[in-house]
């Protein structure tokens, strides 16, 4: 096989293999807002991402380096694509916030009770 088509077929799985990563992690997230045992799910979804990866990365790169970097570099490139949908996603979301003109303060309803120092 070519080494620039191999090359590609590795940057390639590098991309599935950080948006399996990265899209795991934003699932997770998302979960855990309704879930009741939080750090279950962390857990186990980091052991499991993490090995996931791991074994790709080890398959893929068989003791070659130029594959392994390659296939950071598509992990990486996921990781961008991954995060920048989430940020779409979830500034769909959200209503609409009101800016401040520069310099101002956003008030808060937060007042001091107590005098005493702490």
């Amino acid at each position: 096989m070519n080494e620039s088509l191999r090359l590609l077929l590795v940057l390639m799985a590098g991309v599935v293999l950080g948006a399996v990563f990265f899209g795991g992690l934003w699932w997770t997230v998302q979960k855990n807002l309704a879930t009741q045992q939080p750090a279950v799910w962390f857990l186990g979804s980091h052991f499991l991402r993490t090995a996931i990866v791991l074994a790709g990365f080890f398959f893929i790169g068989r003791g070659h380096w130029e594959r392994m970097l390659v296939c950071l570099l598509g992990f990486l490139m996921a990781r961008l694509i991954v995060t920048t949908l989430a940020r779409i996603r979830s500034s769909r979301s959200r209503p609409a916030q009101t800016t401040l003109p520069r310099g101002a303060v956003r008030p808060t309803n937060w007042t001091k009770t107590s005098n005493h120092a702490p």
